[in-house]
């Protein structure tokens, strides 16, 4: 179909006027072209967490040998040397090896503490703004309460009592996200509440429980993904510390945080033992906060035009 314009005086294709909207895996494409056109640096993010996870999910088939080998090579040898891509540490175990199943660790605690970490804390956010009251003031002075305590402080208590093991460092963590996720989903769920379509549904008498899941959560559902891709930084520092400090994952295990404790007696030496360690818990953290930044510029509508 051909359409006269009047600014230029030519007959033109309708088709070529309008632009048809993609579909299906062309949308999806698309959206991700547009995303690494504007936040570049979190498109760099996500690819470097996307890589993340594959190494710790086929670090059995990647890592030349395993995490626990002794005499793989001498002791403290140097990058490069005799075949060895980092070198080794003090029991001659191969650190490129150590690193890659590490990864399981890191990936595996902060991805699983923070799913359920944020999960808990938006449900008894949009729970406390929703029913108020004695309810709404009791979450929130617990809430006070949890936060009060410095993160770290807090784990350390926690895995003292609870003591070494992965699921337990899980636990802390999970205990530790839940108030900071409580209270900035509640202050959303606050103005949702009052708005029309929620008045509404309330009016022809929906129930609480369908009014917080079929009407407040999608709404909260952009912050949701800000703080899991904002907070996962977090809880792999926390569980990279606790492992330094000997409390979090158990010594016979490789975690990027023990190799750090490990290679800390020798630093003056072989300085290679804390650097590569460091430097990887460095750009998953660097990559994890670019990501959530990126994903909060585009999700917040009055940051969408920066």
């Amino acid at each position: 179909m051909q359409v006269f314009r009047s600014d230029t005086a030519e007959t033109v294709d309708l088709a070529d006027v309008v632009r048809v909207k993609p579909t299906g895996l062309a949308a999806i494409y698309s959206g991700i072209k547009d995303f690494a056109r504007r936040k570049p640096m979190a498109f760099m993010g996500a690819i470097v967490l996307i890589a993340a996870v594959l190494l710790a999910i086929f670090a059995d088939v990647i890592a030349p040998h395993n995490a626990t080998d002794i005499g793989v090579g001498g002791r403290f040898m140097g990058p490069g040397a005799e075949g060895t891509f980092l070198g080794t540490d003090q029991l001659g175990r191969d650190i490129y090896s150590r690193l890659i199943y590490g990864s399981r660790i890191s990936m595996y605690v902060g991805i699983v503490s923070v799913l359920i970490g944020i999960s808990l804390g938006t449900m008894i956010g949009i729970a406390s703004a929703y029913v108020g009251g004695w309810t709404d003031i009791l979450i929130q002075r617990l809430v006070d309460a949890l936060m009060g305590f410095p993160p770290i402080i807090l784990a350390l208590g926690l895995m003292a009592a609870l003591g070494a093991s992965v699921n337990n460092v899980v636990i802390a963590l999970v205990v530790i996200l839940v108030p900071g996720a409580t209270r900035v989903i509640r202050s959303q769920a606050l103005s949702i509440k009052e708005l029309d379509y929620t008045l509404a549904a309330k009016s022809i008498g929906a129930s609480s429980t369908r009014i917080m899941l079929r009407h407040m959560l999608p709404n909260v559902a952009a912050t949701y993904i800000v703080l899991i891709t904002l907070t996962l930084g977090f809880a792999i520092v926390v569980e990279a510390s606790l492992s330094f400090l000997g409390v979090g994952i158990p010594p016979d295990i490789a975690t990027w945080g023990s190799m750090l404790e490990l290679g800390r007696e020798h630093i003056d030496k072989q300085g290679w033992m804390v650097v590569f360690p460091g430097f990887v818990i460095a750009l998953i953290v660097f990559s994890v906060n670019f990501l959530g930044d990126g994903l909060r510029d585009v999700m917040d509508p009055r940051l969408r035009g920066r």
